[in-house]
């Protein structure tokens, strides 16, 4: 079992900046891949961004790329995604992911609103 718990999100003008936080715990050392992603009020949840298990390995949506930077650090526990030059559309809850031993594991998210 991984539990997975978001923090950092909440309310921000356009063209502002957060940091959001994933902690994990239970079966840290299970954990490979990680990722983020967010759902918008009435949309598909939509991948933000991943990360290999040793962090040197990243990819990222079309929409956040050159805005957004995935990391993690591993003697924490702790995946990251620090978000910059936030637009309107970026609103929606941010979910921390994790597949171990072909199971998906989430966090319950975060919220992040940005207003123009």
């Amino acid at each position: 079992q991984v539990q997975l718990v978001e923090s950092g999100g909440g309310l921000v003008q356009a063209g502002g900046s957060l940091r959001l936080s994933c902690a994990a715990s239970g079966r840290v050392d299970s954990i490979n891949a990680m990722g983020w992603y967010r759902q918008a009020p009435g949309k598909q949840r939509e991948l933000v961004a991943t990360i290999s298990r040793g962090g040197s390995s990243t990819d990222y949506g079309d929409s956040v790329a050159g805005r957004f930077t995935i990391s993690r650090d591993n003697a924490k526990n702790t995946m990251y995604l620090q978000m910059n030059s936030l637009k309107p559309e970026d609103t929606a809850v941010y979910y921390c992911n994790t597949r171990v031993w072909h199971i998906d594991y989430w966090g319950r998210g975060t919220q992040v609103t940005v207003s123009s």
